[in-house]
């Protein structure tokens, strides 16, 4: 009789991930703990109702948005050229030039969704507009009123 030997031929996608996001910065990792699990997809909701959330979001050259999760179907619209980096849940870090009036929308099925993180890397500030759909598959995550526009 012979020893099974068990060799691992890979890792699955969230260790993978996992193993991406150990090679960040430790303050990177632990913001990413932090924040990840949270729906503030934009520095202030200006808007919603019972079909939508407008969310504003302003990244000033040299910081970075806060990590966050988009569960729900959006689109975002770029209201200001400039460069980012973009850190994503993958552990994957890319960068991204955008010129005023970019667009993309995004969608995920239910029990899917997308953690990430913005940083300006150019000299002068990105804005953003993020329309979310509150009739999308996954249900919408909290919003604190800290983060609602005060009307």
């Amino acid at each position: 009789m012979t020893d099974a030997v068990m060799v691992k031929t890979s890792d699955t996608p969230a260790e993978e991930a996992a193993r991406r996001r150990a090679e960040w910065p430790a303050d990177l990792q632990a913001e990413y703990e932090r924040g990840a699990q949270t729906g503030f997809v934009g520095s202030v909701l200006v808007s919603e109702t019972p079909r939508v959330r407008v969310w504003h979001l302003t990244v000033p050259p040299g910081k970075r948005s806060g990590f966050h999760r988009h569960v729900l179907n959006y689109f975002w619209t770029a209201h200001t050229g400039g460069r980012a980096r973009n850190y994503a849940e993958s552990g994957r870090i890319s960068e991204t030039s955008y010129q005023p009036g970019d667009t993309a929308h995004l969608d995920f099925d239910a029990g899917e969704s997308m953690a990430h993180s913005i940083e300006n890397i150019g000299d002068s500030d990105l804005v953003f507009t993020t329309v979310e759909f509150l009739d999308s598959p996954n249900a919408p995550l909290p919003v604190p009123d800290r983060l609602r526009r005060a009307g």
